[in-house]
């Protein structure tokens, strides 16, 4: 018996009857043989997979909330997605399901965001004259645009957890789900601590039935969401908060978007960042030449549309900032004295 071997036998022993065991996966895309020397589960290597994969480092530049904040503590992609993989897994564990899952499913999970948050969202959802969905983005970027065009060839277990994190689908597995919940505790709370570095909030400002059932803190509020979930979903074996907890995140969310996702100190460049984009989309669909080499196989593949959309989806706020400054602002002269 082998390492990954042992480490399959080892979850059998001591995970959840209820968890997704790593030598029961529904396999991948493309079916890949166990090799005799591999130390790692199918869910570990999607995790190394994905952490070593150029769109996970890309996130480290890709905004959060604050449309490129001037401050080293505000949230970013990477950032987050690392608070979002914490909470899951400490979730799991509490619960005895698979914690490589829900890490794998959580490192992925925002692949697919575009730059300038939301705000680029919006804008390559109206040039492509559709809904561009980020959930739907990350798991094409796993699937198709990553690796040269062959993808990560992840799990499906993994992929429906990236899918299902948000949106209509929820994951099969409750790991999936586990994932979708702390991705909802973990972007509320940092999304306040960072409203409350930029001077939008203060502490007091919570309104106080929601402070009294979440916590007066960002600590306490984590706390209360993760022990209730893992209380609740012990005793009913599915994945869900108590009524009382899952209302007054419902409100904090609600209040969040009445004073921070709307405000305009925090979105006040989003109309800029959103001309921005749209601009680029326009120059790079007239001038195809002009994007990339890596892109260009794609162009005869999935049309001319989805390749700029997939280009700029990819960008990082500064990218995108620096092409939108050589492509259309004027250069200075150096005149030779």
């Amino acid at each position: 018996m082998n390492i990954r071997e042992e480490l399959e036998r080892q979850e059998h022993l001591r995970l959840n009857p209820l968890a997704a065991f790593s030598d029961e996966s529904r396999g991948r895309i493309r079916p890949e043989e166990p090799r005799e020397e591999d130390v790692r589960t199918v869910y570990q290597r999607d995790t190394d997979r994905i952490v070593h994969c150029k769109a996970f480092r890309r996130l480290m530049h890709k905004t959060q909330v604050f449309l490129q904040p001037e401050g080293d503590h505000y949230r970013t992609r990477m950032t987050h997605t690392i608070e979002v993989a914490r909470i899951a897994r400490t979730i799991c564990r509490a619960l005895g399901l698979n914690e490589d899952l829900a890490e794998a499913g959580a490192m992925g999970h925002d692949l697919g965001h575009t730059p300038f948050g939301h705000a680029g969202e919006a804008a390559l959802s109206a040039m492509m004259k559709e809904p561009f969905r980020h959930n739907e983005q990350s798991l094409r970027v796993v699937d198709v645009l990553e690796n040269g065009g062959e993808g990560l060839n992840l799990t499906y277990e993994v992929r429906m957890a990236i899918l299902g994190h948000t949106g209509e689908r929820i994951p099969e597995t409750l790991e999936g789900q586990v994932v979708r919940r702390s991705d909802q505790i973990a972007y509320v709370n940092h999304d306040i601590d960072d409203a409350i570095r930029g001077g939008i909030l203060t502490n007091e400002d919570i309104p106080r039935d929601i402070a009294r059932v979440l916590g007066h803190s960002h600590r306490e509020r984590i706390d209360t969401l993760v022990c209730d979930m893992i209380r609740v979903s012990r005793e009913e074996g599915r994945i869900l908060l108590s009524p009382k907890v899952d209302s007054a995140l419902r409100d904090l969310r609600s209040f969040m978007f009445e004073r921070v996702y709307r405000n305009p100190v925090a979105k006040g460049e989003e109309s800029k960042a959103k001309d921005m984009l749209r601009r680029l989309y326009e120059y790079y669909y007239a001038h195809p030449e002009a994007i990339p080499q890596d892109f260009q196989p794609q162009l005869s593949l999935d049309g001319m549309e989805r390749t700029v959309c997939d280009y700029i989806a990819g960008m990082t706020d500064n990218y995108a900032v620096h092409k939108y400054t050589e492509i259309f602002v004027p250069a200075g002269w150096h005149i030779r004295g």
